[in-house]
C-alpha cells in the first residue's frame, strides 16, 4: 500500500479498516545473501539503500528486541551538517540531503523538521572559531550564518543573555538542520526494505558467529542458526561483544548518554539550540516537550540508564543558559549505548574476517548519519 492523500481518503470512508501493517513478522529463512546484526537507524538504512540501490532482495535484519527500542529510539532527533573536518562535513552533508528527500523516497512522513540548529558562543575566542567552522561548512556545500548578539536575541528573547559567567555574545545558526522524529525513521525504513523483499526479524539476539578459515558463514541466534555469504554488524554500543565473537578487539567504548523531556507546554522554542559554555543542548518536539541532553555518562557501561551527576551537570547548564527551565517538571529521561572511539571517528569497513563487515564508533553523530551511513 503507498501512502498518498488519496489512500487517507479511502480509509476515512472505510472508517479505516483496511490499514495493513507496515512491515511483516517475518520468520528467519535458513540461508541468506546478507545478515545485518542490528535493527536500528543504520542497520534499516543499509538493507533499504542494499535493496533500492543496489538490486539485492535476500537479505535479513536481524533484532534481539522490537524495532525502535535501541538508540534509534532513544535519541534527542537532532540532524545537522555543522561539522569542520573535511572528513565530518561532506559526509553530514550528503546525510542532510538525503534526510531532505527521505519522505519522497520511503513513502513514509519521518516528520521531518528544518527547524535550525544554532550553536551559541560566549567569548571573542569561540566566535572566531565558530566563524571559521561556517566557512569550512560553507566550502563543503553546506549553509551556515554567524549571528550577532542582537539577531541571537531576536530569535530567542528568553535566554540569559548577560550571565556573569557566560554571556552570549552570538552564534553559528545552520538553517536547514532539524530534528527528526526518531522512531518514525526507523519504521519508515522498515516499511521500505520489507516492500522490497528484505526480511525484518524481530526478537532475534545474535548469540554467536560461525566462522573458520575462509570466512564467516553465518550466525547463531536464539531462534537457530542462520547461513549467510556477507554479515554486517550494525549494534552501536554491543558492537564491542560482537565484533569479540569474531576474536575482534576494538578501539572502541561503550558510554551511556541520558536524554530528557518535559512536560508539554505550548510553542515556546522553534528551533535547536546548544549552550556554548556547557555540553546542553534543547529543543521543543511536536507533543510540546521540551526534549534536552548533555554530556556522556564519564564511565564504561551496557546499561540504558544513567546516573545522577550527569543529570545534575545537565539541569545546571540549562539553568545558566535558560533560567526559565526551573519552572518546568522533567517527565522522563532515559539512556542509550554510545558506541565511543577514541578520535572521535566512526568506521565502516570490512574487517579481517572474510564477509563480515562493521558500522560503529559512531560517537555522538549516529542518528544524523542514518541515511549517509546506510
Amino acid at each position: 500500500m503507498r501512502y498518498s492523500i488519496f489512500t487517507l481518503a479511502a480509509q476515512t470512508f472505510k472508517g479505516h479498516r483496511g490499514w495493513k501493517p507496515v512491515w511483516r513478522e517475518a520468520s528467519p529463512k535458513p540461508e541468506y545473501d546478507v545478515i545485518i546484526v542490528g535493527g536500528g537507524g543504520h542497520g534499516l538504512a543499509a538493507a533499504y539503500y542494499l535493496a533500492s540501490q543496489h538490486g539485492l532482495s535476500n537479505i535479513a535484519v536481524l533484532e534481539k528486541g522490537h524495532i525502535g527500542s535501541g538508540n534509534v529510539g532513544r535519541n534527542t532527533t537532532i540532524i545537522r551538517s555543522n561539522y569542520l573536518l573535511p572528513g565530518n562535513t561532506p559526509f553530514y552533508e550528503f546525510s542532510m540531503k538525503l534526510w531532505e528527500g527521505l519522505e519522497q523516497d520511503i513513502n513514509y512522513n519521518a516528520m521531518v523538521s528544518q527547524r535550525g540548529v544554532l550553536n551559541l558562543y560566549h567569548s571573542d575566542g569561540q566566535r572566531d572559531a565558530y566563524a571559521r567552522r561556517g566557512n569550512a561548512m560553507r566550502l563543503a556545500g553546506a549553509d551556515a550564518e554567524l549571528l550577532d548578539r542582537e539577531q541571537v536575541r531576536a530569535m530567542l528573547p528568553f535566554l540569559d543573555y548577560d550571565n556573569g559567567r557566560f554571556p552570549i555574545q552570538g552564534g553559528l545558526l545552520q538553517r536547514r538542520g532539524g530534528s527528526v522524529r526518531h522512531d518514525a525513521v526507523a519504521w519508515g525504513y522498515a516499511r521500505a526494505a520489507d516492500r522490497r523483499g528484505v526480511d525484518i526479524v524481530q526478537n532475534c539476539e545474535v548469540i554467536g558467529l560461525t566462522i573458520d578459515a575462509d570466512g564467516i558463514h553465518g550466525v547463531e541466534t536464539s531462534r537457530g542458526a542462520i547461513r549467510a555469504r556477507k554479515v554486517a554488524l550494525a549494534v552501536a554500543g554491543s558492537s564491542s561483544r560482537l565484533a569479540a565473537m569474531a576474536g575482534l578487539r576494538l578501539p572502541i567504548e561503550s558510554h551511556v548518554l541520558q536524554a530528557f523531556v518535559s512536560e508539554g507546554l505550548k510553542p515556546l522554542i522553534d528551533t535547536v539550540v546548544t549552550f556554548g559554555a556547557g555540553h546542553f543542548y534543547v529543543s521543543q518536539s511536536d507533543k510540546g516537550g521540551l526534549v534536552f541532553g548533555g554530556d556522556i555518562d564519564g564511565y564504561n557501561s551496557y546499561a540504558q540508564r544513567g546516573n545522577l551527576p550527569v543529570i545534575e551537570d545537565v539541569m545546571e547548564s540549562g539553568m545558566a543558559l535558560w533560567p526559565g527551565l526551573g519552572r518546568i517538571r522533567v517527565l522522563r529521561h532515559w539512556g542509550g549505548i554510545m558506541d565511543m572511539s577514541m578520535d572521535g571517528s566512526p568506521i565502516i569497513d570490512h574487517t579481517p574476517v572474510r564477509g563480515l563487515y562493521l558500522n560503529a564508533g559512531w560517537c555522538y553523530g549516529g542518528f544524523k548519519a542514518t541515511p549517509a551511513s546506510g
